[in-house]
């Protein structure tokens, strides 16, 4: 019988939010500068097009502190172009998907970062997915040598730290398999990713289930100690693992136009990233408070999605496929029990008039 034990955290950050209403506050933006009266008919003024012009709206947003989740949004933030899109972004950071949709469920945020392990959540009905962000690399299942482990099979009748729901266990469950275990033949403890450093580090458990950048974080601190015995590479014939920019139904219903422009900043950011990731690896260090040189180490843990694929990943269906993918995967781990249409959590047309307006 699974053995499932409860842990107390340590270090539980404390959430600083606005009790702020859940439609955003809006100013009008500023005016176009004036231009010449007249031309002379002889010599035509040649003619550019005017920079589009948006009332400014605030939005609360949610990540967590990690690429993954950060380099998108840091990317915007950093190159303007949230700003270009008339959006006055304030970002708040959390520890997991789950706390962020009920932050937004309680009107606190407007928009939110995921990973893959709340995507389950979306598709229950509790929020709804606008943009696609890139997909994960960033799981692994890290083990402590000095507790006698060297294999997969090692972990047999091991402590192992995992945080239930999420995308690495998802890796530490095809992980057991591939050895012929299962979650009843270890021993799991419930724990969030600051956590597992800790227990990692002080020996408290001999292996756990994290994502980047604890698995750099326990490296760094257990040295030749630390193994890691799986990553998501080692299942992409099996699951994909989406990351998603989301919002509530009701949000969307009120705001569509302003998802959309929000989208039309990430598609543009999304090309930025993936030409200068350690770049941005560096703004996601500074907005996390993160060393820089774990977030450079961790530039190799996410497929960095180009807005060109986004445009041509809507439109012959890839990026659907992602998200059925997905789904799958949560209907054979039980996560899910009944197939729902992707329709009904994705909303394709943000995506894809921000496509269509970006040009």
């Amino acid at each position: 019988m699974k053995k499932l034990l409860s842990l107390a955290l340590a270090g539980v950050m404390a959430l600083s939010l606005a009790a702020c209403g859940s439609t955003p506050s809006s100013t009008p933006a500023s005016t176009p500068a004036s231009t010449p009266a007249s031309t002379p008919a002889s010599e035509p003024a040649s003619v550019s097009e005017p920079a589009e012009q948006f009332e400014t709206v605030d939005l609360r947003v949610a990540y967590m502190p990690n690429m993954g989740s950060n380099s998108l949004l840091a990317t915007a933030m950093n190159m303007g172009y949230f700003e270009e899109m008339g959006l006055n972004v304030t970002l708040t950071e959390f520890q997991g998907g789950p706390q962020e949709i009920a932050a937004m469920a309680s009107g606190d945020i407007d928009i939110s970062q995921i990973g893959h392990g709340a995507h389950a959540l979306c598709i229950e009905g509790q929020a709804k997915i606008f943009h696609l962000d890139c997909t994960s690399l960033a799981d692994a299942v890290v083990a402590n040598t000095d507790k006698g482990i060297s294999t997969v099979a090692d972990l047999k009748g091991k402590t192992i730290g995992v945080s239930s729901g999420t995308s690495a266990e998802i890796i530490l469950n095809l992980a057991l398999e591939s050895a012929g275990l299962t979650q009843d033949d270890v021993t799991l403890v419930e724990m969030d990713a600051n956590g597992m450093v800790s227990a990692m580090v002080s020996g408290g458990v001999d292996a756990c289930a994290t994502w980047s950048p604890s698995t750099m974080t326990i490296a760094n601190a257990l040295g030749d100690k630390a193994l890691t015995l799986a990553t998501n590479n080692d299942f992409v014939d099996k699951v994909t693992f989406p990351s998603s920019f989301i919002t509530t139904e009701a949000f969307a219903d009120a705001n569509h136009d302003v998802l959309v422009r929000f989208s039309r900043a990430l598609l543009k950011a999304q090309d930025y990233r993936a030409a200068n990731i350690e770049e941005v690896a560096k703004w996601v260090a500074k907005q996390c408070k993160a060393d820089e040189q774990t977030m450079l180490d961790c530039v190799g843990e996410g497929n960095w999605l180009t807005g060109e694929f986004i445009a041509a990943g809507l439109e012959d269906g890839t990026v659907e496929s992602y998200y059925q993918n997905q789904q799958q995967v949560f209907i054979d781990a039980g996560r899910i029990t009944e197939e729902v249409p992707v329709t009904d959590y994705v909303l394709f047309d943000v995506m894809e008039e921000a496509v269509a307006a970006n040009g």
